[in-house]
């Protein structure tokens, strides 16, 4: 239970916000140590400023109308929605390991083809196809009933994800606005829409992203003490999407046995959701890899366990997520960091003695992000999307950094110039809320437009097929080979496809690793174990095709050419380009101007080359 204050404070926000209501109340009254309160005049206004006088405390404002009304839950959840949309609709893919490990086995599920990667040979059995099928599912009825174009259920499956990531926002919200104050509610609602990782993460078909719709929706059910609903959402989070996600409810579990030691919620709930999640799970894929498999425990095991583990795919020192954090959250990032310290000084500097959160002292309410932060930085192995389930955390730690430096600003400026006490601290510190809000979004939206203008020419030039698709030289009855070489890693996936009838093939290049290759044709594709497939990362000859066989090859031309790797474009006999995009070319770029975009300075300080789409003028061989 909390305490009086706290509840009171609770009270007046839900007075001053109607967070469930359309309309804003006319007026606004604001606690002393918080944000927000009942409005001017209230009997329990009165009652708080006896308490807060003998206390020590400041006193509440009797008049906070430069302060701006909270934002309600529905228009919340419009600008959600309309912000994932746009990811869903701008983002480029920027992982390749979405496409080979999701979008192509999901392609399989739904069209009847697709490129297979190790992970879901049943001899190792990494990947869950449940997973897969959560998305698959409503792709495939779309396909059956209208047959669309698959560049369409591509986009369909993608604002599905963007709603569904709208819909835990929404939830946390409304957590954060009723736990820490609605003050830090509007500040984490602007770093949300804006934030360039939200972009990227929102709508990538990953278990990272799933992972933290629901771990974040966790996190917000248990700032509500739902803790069944909290357990339940970890558990989906941890074994639907990424099994490593179940750190983020470790907080949440030592919370609810140690502090509120109620360990019958936490065994009978455990049971539940473990039971609920996992038996239909351990069904379905047994039934895809023909033989009994759990792909949470594999996944674990390959990672924790193995000799090797992830390791072989490449390391990267601490400083990989301090760049990549700045990327994605820009000035955020940095705030988040220092919130342990910056809650410390607050506490030294700041006199007010009440809560400032509702349920939960904030080392226990932010110890997921900062868990988190812990154990992948200590992890040899590092990718972006490893940070994805606590990116909304990021932005919650960043708005109560803000919200720190306001309220020690001014408590110096009291001290300086014998402020009156009964003067709310939001008076005379929004600009340092609204500077902080400016930067950040003009960051993020820089960021957001250099990276579609500098990586979006994959998958623009894919699009190029269908122009084919309709000239009189296509033959729907032929097998359309489209080759790739070093650029593998930046294919979209076969949704970018006019038709069934092509095809993904690999020219050898200077990389020498693992490549998908197709699922075998014809029933329980799924259970054959291929020879060629390995866990260590090592290359098979079984995956190249023959150059001569290529109908189509898309090559970026960056200037560097190698026998493997040679200008196809500058072979005039063999093919005509049918479409070249600009594609940056980072080592001849400025660092700072090709990650965000200045304007009158980025075009002068970065490079671009050529990324082509070729059509073979004439088959050889006679053919």
């Amino acid at each position: 239970m909390a305490p009086p204050s706290a509840r009171a404070r609770y009270i007046a926000n839900k007075a001053d916000n109607q967070i469930l209501s359309k309309k804003p109340p006319k007026r606004l009254g604001l606690n002393g140590n918080n944000k927000d309160a009942a409005p001017d005049g209230s009997k329990k206004e009165k009652e708080s400023k006896k308490r807060k006088q003998t206390t020590g405390s400041a006193p509440e404002a009797t008049n906070a109308s430069n302060i701006t009304p909270s934002v309600g839950l529905d228009t919340a959840f419009k600008t959600f929605v309309s912000a994932r949309l746009c990811s869903a609709i701008w983002a480029y893919i920027a992982d390749c390991d979405e496409t080979f490990n999701y979008w192509e086995p999901l392609h399989y599920i739904i069209n009847g083809h697709g490129l297979q990667t190790w992970e879901y040979s049943p001899e190792f059995g990494l990947r869950s196809y449940t997973y897969l099928l959560l998305q698959g599912v409503p792709g495939y009825f779309y396909q059956k009933i209208f047959n669309p174009s698959p560049i369409l259920i591509f986009y369909m499956v993608r604002c599905m994800l963007g709603f569904g990531c709208a819909v835990m926002e929404r939830f946390m919200y409304k957590s954060i606005c009723q736990e820490f104050g609605i003050h830090i509610g509007r500040l984490w609602l602007i770093f949300q829409l804006f934030s360039v990782g939200m972009f990227v993460s929102s709508t990538a078909l990953l278990p990272s992203s799933f992972s933290m719709y629901f771990g974040c929706s966790a996190l917000a059910a248990w700032w509500q003490q739902h803790y069944s609903l909290a357990i339940f959402f970890t558990a989906i989070s941890a074994l639907l999407g990424w099994p490593f996600a179940a750190l983020i409810g470790v907080p949440l579990v030592l919370e609810l046995l140690l502090r509120q030691r109620d360990w019958k919620t936490f065994v009978q709930w455990s049971l539940i959701s473990g039971a609920t999640v996992a038996i239909p799970m351990i069904a379905i894929d047994t039934s895809y890899f023909g033989k009994l498999t759990f792909a949470p425990l594999n996944i674990v095991w390959y990672n924790v366990f193995t000799s090797h583990g992830p390791n072989i795919f490449g390391t990267e020192p601490i400083s990989y997520y301090i760049v990549n954090g700045f990327l994605n959250f820009n000035i955020i990032w940095l705030l988040a960091l220092q919130l342990p310290i910056m809650l410390f000084l607050d506490y030294l500097i700041v006199p007010a003695k009440s809560k400032s959160t509702l349920n939960f002292p904030h080392y226990i309410s932010l110890a997921p992000l900062y868990l988190w932060l812990i154990v992948f930085f200590a992890q040899p192995h590092k990718e972006e999307r490893f940070l994805f389930p606590v990116y909304p955390l990021i932005s919650l730690c960043g708005a109560i950094t803000v919200d720190v430096y306001q309220r020690i600003f001014f408590r110096i400026k009291m001290l300086i110039f014998k402020i009156k006490t009964n003067v709310h601290y939001l008076d005379h510190t929004m600009f340092i809320a609204i500077m902080v809000m400016v930067a950040s979004t003009l960051l993020g939206l820089s960021r957001v437009f250099s990276l579609y203008r500098n990586y979006h020419a994959p998958m623009d030039l894919m699009l190029e097929l269908n122009q084919f698709k309709v000239t009189p030289q296509y033959n729907p009855n032929q097998i359309y080979n489209v080759c790739i070489g070093k650029d593998w890693h930046r294919y979209p996936g076969s949704f970018f496809f006019p038709a069934r009838n092509f095809r993904l093939r690999f020219l050898k290049s200077e990389f020498r690793g693992m490549l998908p290759a197709y699922y075998t044709d014809g029933p329980n594709a799924t259970q054959v174990v291929h020879p060629y497939f390995n866990d260590l990362n090592q290359e098979n000859e079984h995956m190249y095709f023959d150059y001569d066989r290529c109908d189509f090859l898309v090559d970026f031309d960056e200037g560097k050419y190698t026998a493997l790797e040679p200008s196809y474009s500058k072979r005039t006999k063999d093919w005509s380009i049918m479409k070249s995009l600009p594609f940056l070319i980072p080592e001849k770029s400025h660092k700072l101007l090709r990650a965000f975009y200045v304007p009158f300075l980025t075009d002068n300080h970065i490079q671009y080359g050529d990324f082509n789409l070729l059509k073979r003028k004439t088959k050889r061989n006679g053919r």
